[in-house]
């Protein structure tokens, strides 16, 4: 039996001690330098985080995917790393967090550590040279050693000062760590990517500016780093033992292929590809808006669906269209099913930071100081077009807004806090909003129960004529 190049794809993890060390910066220049070099390079992320996967996908010129070991299962990662890496000649991954951070209270699960021995895949462990020479060693040495089962193959010194400082750096590394210094960088405010309350600013929300500073970190890091090694490195990846993920294996297709309509732009920016091509599968035509330009809904939509993102930057010009908010609101009252999250649920309220929004829900948002974060095992209280009651997730919060109430009569979802029991989000026949994040590919019958309701409505209405 012959070896399956899909299943050997070259790849390696770019992870750090912590966050902040400059992971982004070298995964996604390395993405840059390697795709200068006219190779197809796959780009990947663990964790949950939208916002690095943009810059990924600029870089690489295809979508950035996450592999998150929590909401999607960690037999999953595998297999949707093979169908995100299919056709690709070499695949980054971007840790999270510190190597060896995961789920809070679960061990090793989710961390960067756990992905990188599903994926059999070396680890470069990016250091933060700054403060620091001869106990660099010390630090990789316990990395290094830490858990057999992580290859840690090399090490990119980020923030390094000067020539001095990178000598002293890789004579304690030389000398006491047996890990391999791959590059050095040196500190350069050329590609510092500016950060606001939840992280870096979108790719999309830059534009010019964001595909500047991705080429600016991909000269830096082809001028910094050996890439030949890396590559090399990325080659030493055995093969895995699992089939690529296929949308079409996970749900089956609904008769009429109704027409769901999916926000986007810089409002909406938020999302995991995985989502739409599983509604795809579902016999759903997937079509994007984005609604800080949109004067309605596209043509002939059975469904609406409003990821996440941040609203609350362009609360005014949200407001201001308010020929779409129209539209939605109508749409709700016809019957439409609506699945929003996080920024959809904002959208949807009364008002948002004092501003009118659509008016399908009953309830008022506005932003704060506190950060409410972190991986959440929720049940569906009720129906709703995204899920039956009883329906079991794992999906992920992350936000500085509060929305008031934070459940409506028939809550979303139901899930446990150390603090006690918590209901969140409000759920109905036709409309499900939250404030929880959630990866389809870790429960496709999500994609299956809401095309069901889109060609339900599309059946019933006739909404999805179209020319």
């Amino acid at each position: 039996m012959s070896t399956s190049p899909l299943r050997g794809v070259p790849r390696l993890v770019v992870a750090a001690p912590s966050s902040g060390a400059g992971k982004t910066t070298v995964a996604t220049g390395l993405i840059a330098a390697l795709a200068a070099r006219g190779l197809a390079v796959s780009p990947h992320k663990v964790g949950p985080d939208y916002i690095d996967p943009g810059y990924h996908a600029l870089a690489a010129g295809r979508p950035g995917r996450n592999l998150d070991a929590f909401m999607c299962g960690p037999e999953r990662i595998a297999p949707l790393f093979l169908h995100g890496a299919a056709g690709a000649d070499v695949a980054v991954v971007e840790g999270v967090m510190g190597l060896f951070d995961g789920a809070s209270g679960r061990g090793e699960l989710a961390s960067t550590a756990h992905v990188a021995k599903l994926l059999r895949a070396p680890v470069v462990l990016v250091v933060d040279g700054s403060s620091q020479s001869r106990s660099v060693a010390a630090l990789v040495h316990g990395f290094a050693s830490w858990d057999p089962q992580v290859r840690l193959a090399g090490v990119i010194l980020n923030r390094v000062a000067s020539d001095r400082h990178e000598q002293l750096l890789r004579e304690a590394l030389e000398e006491g760590s047996g890990v391999p210094v791959l590059g050095a960088l040196r500190r350069s405010a050329a590609v510092a990517t500016p950060s606001r309350h939840l992280g870096l600013i979108p790719a999309v929300e830059r534009s010019a500016e964001a595909v500047k500073a991705v080429a600016d970190m991909g000269a830096l890091v082809a001028s910094s780093v050996d890439l030949d090694a890396l590559l090399e490195l990325a080659h030493t990846a055995p093969e895995l033992d699992a089939e690529p993920w296929d949308p079409s294996t996970e749900v089956a297709p609904v008769p009429g292929r109704p027409r769901i309509a999916v926000a986007g732009g810089a409002a909406f920016s938020f999302s995991y590809a995985e989502n739409a091509e599983l509604l795809g599968a579902a016999g759903a035509e997937v079509v994007p808006f984005d609604p800080l330009h949109a004067s309605a809904l596209p043509e002939g939509t059975a469904g609406l669906v409003i990821g996440g993102g941040f609203p609350e930057l362009y609360v005014r010009e949200l407001s201001g269209n308010a020929a779409l908010r129209s539209a939605i609101s109508g749409f709700a009252a016809a019957g439409g099913p609506i699945a929003a999250e996080c920024a959809g649920l904002l959208y949807l309220g009364r008002e948002l930071d004092g501003l009118p929004m659509c008016g399908v829900l009953d309830a008022t948002a506005r932003m704060t100081e506190r950060l409410t974060l972190g991986y959440r095992e929720a049940a569906a209280l009720h129906d709703s077009p995204l899920a039956p009651a009883g329906t079991r997730v794992r999906g992920h919060e992350f936000h500085r807004t509060v929305c008031e109430p934070g459940a409506g009569e028939h809550p979303a979802w139901g899930w446990h806090l150390p603090t006690g029991p918590r209901t969140e989000g409000f759920a109905g026949g036709t409309v499900h909003a939250s404030y929880l994040h959630l990866h389809w590919a870790g429960a496709p019958a999500l994609a299956s129960s809401f095309a069901a309701a889109a060609a339900a409505f599309d059946s019933a209405t006739g909404s999805g004529t179209r020319p």
